[in-house]
C-alpha cells in the first residue's frame, strides 16, 4: 500500500510538480503528498524508463563497423577484366582455357537442372529431392576438375569423388523405368515444361569436358544423361502430357 506523507515542511503536493509523467504515476498509485527528495527520485526513475524509447542511450544499436564492412565483400573483383582468371593454384590462365570451359559447362548443367527442378516442383513431382542431390554432386565435379593433375603440377589435392552417386542414379533410373511404358519410338524433347527442361539439362551433359577429372566423374556424367532422359519421360507420364514422336518429314 503506498504511503501518503503529511503536508509539512519538506513535502510537496504531487499535482504541483511539473513532470506530467511523474504526476500520472503517483496519482495512479494513490500518492498525493510526497517528500521532495522522494518525489525527485520518482521523476528521475520515470525519465530513466522513458529514455530507451527516445534516445536509446543505454543499449545503443550503433555499430562501429564501417558501411563497407556491413555490406561484405563486393561480388566483382575486376581481376578478370583483361581476359584472364586464376586457377586453384593461383596460376593465371586465359578465360578460354579448357579448364574454365569445363567448369563453366558444369555450372551451366547445374543451372539447367535447377530450372527443371522449379518446373517439376510446380507440378508436385516427388523426385525433386534427387535433382537437389545431383546439383550438390555437380559442385564436387567442379572441384574435382579444378584440382586436376594438369593444373596442380605438383601432387594434386583432388576432391575425392566416390562411386556411390553413380549407383544412386542407376537405382533411380530403374525405378522410373518400372513405371514407364516401353520406348518404341524416337521421342523429341517435349511432354510439358518440366519434361522439356529435363531434356535441355540432358543436352548439357554432353558438353561438359571431364577429361581432366577422375574416371568416376566421367561415368557419373554419362549416367546422369541417362537419368535426365528417363526422368523427363517420367515427368511427362505423371502429368499426363503427350510426348512428341519423331516422324520422318514427307
Amino acid at each position: 500500500m503506498p504511503i501518503n506523507y503529511g503536508h509539512h515542511r519538506g513535502t510537496k503536493r504531487v499535482s504541483h510538480y511539473r513532470s506530467p509523467l511523474a504526476v500520472s504515476f503517483l496519482h495512479k498509485h494513490g500518492i498525493v503528498y510526497l517528500k521532495t527528495a522522494h518525489l525527485r527520485c520518482v521523476v528521475r526513475t520515470c525519465r530513466f524508463l522513458r529514455e530507451p524509447q527516445t534516445r536509446n542511450t543505454l543499449c545503443s544499436s550503433r555499430s562501429y563497423a564501417t558501411e563497407e564492412d556491413n555490406r561484405g565483400p563486393k561480388i566483382y573483383t575486376k581481376t578478370g577484366d583483361k581476359g584472364f582468371s586464376s586457377t586453384f593454384t593461383g596460376e593465371r590462365r586465359p578465360k578460354e582455357d579448357h579448364i574454365f570451359e569445363a567448369l563453366g559447362n558444369t555450372d551451366e548443367l547445374s543451372s539447367a537442372i535447377g530450372l527443371a527442378r522449379e518446373f517439376c516442383l510446380d507440378k508436385g513431382h516427388t523426385f525433386t529431392y534427387q535433382l537437389d542431390k545431383i546439383q550438390c554432386i555437380l559442385q564436387d565435379v567442379g572441384s574435382n576438375i579444378a584440382n586436376s593433375s594438369i593444373i596442380c603440377k605438383r601432387k594434386p589435392h583432388k576432391t575425392k569423388f566416390a562411386a556411390q552417386p553413380i549407383s544412386d542414379l542407376e537405382t533411380w533410373i530403374d525405378k522410373f523405368t518400372e513405371e514407364l511404358p516401353p520406348l518404341t519410338n524416337f521421342i523429341l524433347p517435349s511432354g510439358g515444361k518440366g519434361s522439356a527442361a529435363l531434356h535441355l539439362a540432358r543436352t548439357c551433359c554432353s558438353i561438359v569436358r571431364s577429361g581432366e577429372a577422375d574416371l568416376d566423374v566421367a561415368k557419373f556424367l554419362n549416367r546422369l544423361s541417362d537419368y535426365l532422359f528417363t526422368a523427363a519421360r517420367y515427368a511427362a507420364m505423371k502429368e499426363g502430357s503427350v510426348e512428341t514422336i519423331y516422324k520422318r518429314p514427307e
